[in-house]
């Protein structure tokens, strides 16, 4: 059977069944928390969702409680997964130079398959959501969400040779990834209320089969066979010291500025993602809470409407690549940031909350295009060690991040609900702060290609 380099499906199917159930995970904690608050049964009808605005009345007191149990409770639910999943991505997909890139897309496929069967069964039989702390550290045993796309970066650096073609393809995953994301977001709240939460997460669990089946069987491995057999470790020590000094000779054997290049990118795209994670995943309970009171329908629109910005985005990468280096467009992916959060802190009617979405419509630029540069100031046998960095940064900062931004406002809800947004905001200063630095050191594009040319000739001087 003739396999295929395209693993852009796997990405598309894996991110819809995520994104699907999400925002479902959420909304089933949220419920039942209100449900054991209120002992009664949570009642959502077409056009608000069971909300109270009256300040004065004992329900708000009892809706602010719940609003704030729910963003713990979604905290400690991160925590749990995110401490296998960080070690599972940096093992796996650092040593996928040697061992292959599949197994770090099967794995967590695996693992997120599992974790919907279990999603099921505990909606089906309203299972305490205790559960819930089972589910995710089992899904973190088998990666997550962080090892599958560092496998899936990888693997378009292996297949693309150009640079400006690996700009554009890792610009056409993070497309995907917003257009498939906000589409699952969107139809979720109709499947919500067509078929409920157990079937929709059993839908969920047939697309992952899909998945793992175009992996195993059609999705061709860009590792050679021979070439990862004969250098696999023999045991799991070994394997753990190739792992450690594969990403350790990465900062160590290369020259000095190229370290303080990788070292400078990867703190830039830490802190991005630190404020970008933190303030989007507040949305839901933001729009949950008074003066929106938004039911599951309008959370789908509002989580359809980030489709408009993955579009916009990956244009204005593709566009822009064409004239401003790389570094200028995450400049203007981090303003489009500021604008919309500051925006969205202030926002207390639906129409303007969904306007939010206006100024930040070229928001994730900043991300695909500060992972391309990682990605080009390295060697080809170095592709794997970078985005198993990048990976843990995934996971540890966006653990953190949840975790620090949902205690906010947990803290902050009852006075400002917008306050975190605009804390978002503001950090944002600080990766604007390190491309700055790299611009008043006369760093530019051209110094990637030439460090990387050196590196090579240097190898090559050495083999012969």
């Amino acid at each position: 059977m003739r396999k295929v380099l395209f693993v852009e499906p796997v990405i598309f199917i894996y991110v819809f069944a995520s994104s699907l159930t999400g925002p479902l995970v959420q909304q089933f904690i949220y419920r039942q928390l209100w449900e054991e608050e209120y002992n009664s049964t949570f009642v959502s009808n077409s056009s608000v969702s069971h909300c109270e605005q009256n300040k004065s009345s004992p329900a708000y007191i009892k809706q602010k409680v719940v609003q704030e149990k729910a963003s713990v409770f979604n905290m400690q639910l991160d925590l749990t997964g995110a401490v296998p999943s960080l070690i599972v991505a940096f093992v796996i997909v650092a040593n996928g130079d040697r061992q292959g890139r599949k197994r770090s897309l099967v794995l967590p496929s695996v693992g997120t398959l599992v974790a919907n069967i279990c999603l099921t069964v505990i909606s089906y039989f309203s299972l305490s959501l205790s559960i819930l702390f089972a589910v995710a550290f089992i899904s973190g045993l088998f990666g997550s969400i962080a090892t599958f796309l560092g496998g899936g970066f990888a693997y378009i650096a292996d297949v693309c040779q150009d640079e400006k073609q690996k700009t554009k393809r890792i610009a056409v995953v993070d497309l995907i990834f917003g257009i498939v994301s906000g589409l699952a977001g969107l139809s979720s709240g109709y499947i919500l209320r067509g078929i409920g939460f157990t079937w929709t997460f059993v839908t969920a669990s047939l697309l992952h089969i899909v998945n793992i089946i175009y992996i195993i069987f059609f999705l061709e491995e860009t590792v050679g066979v021979s070439e990862f057999q004969h250098e696999a470790p023999g045991s799991c020590k070994e394997l753990l010291k190739e792992t450690f000094s594969g990403v350790y000779m990465l900062f160590k054997t290369a020259p000095y500025k190229k370290r303080i290049l990788i070292i400078v990118l990867l703190f830039t795209f830490m802190m991005y993602l630190f404020t970008a994670t933190g303030g989007s995943s507040l949305f839901t309970l933001y729009e949950l809470d008074e003066p929106l009171c938004w039911d599951e329908v309008y959370i789908g629109y509002g989580a359809a409407a980030s489709t408009s910005i993955s579009v916009t985005s990956f244009f204005g990468v593709y566009l822009f690549s064409k004239c401003l280096k790389d570094i200028y467009i995450v400049f203007i992916g981090i303003f489009s940031y500021i604008g919309g959060m500051v925006m969205a802190a202030f926002a207390r009617t639906t129409l303007l909350m969904f306007l939010v979405r206006v100024p930040s419509l070229l928001c994730f630029m900043p991300i695909p295009v500060l992972r391309a540069m990682l990605s080009k100031v390295v060697l080809t046998s170095e592709q794997g060690a970078v985005f198993a960095c990048i990976a843990c940064l995934e996971v540890v900062v966006g653990t953190i991040s949840l975790s620090v931004f949902n205690i906010l406002y947990a803290a902050t809800v009852a006075w400002f609900s917008g306050f975190s947004f605009l804390l978002s905001a503001g950090l944002c200063l600080v990766p604007l702060a390190a491309l700055c630095w790299l611009l008043c050191t006369s760093w530019n594009e051209e110094d990637l290609a030439l460090l990387v040319s050196e590196e090579v000739s240097s190898i090559e001087s050495i083999d012969s």
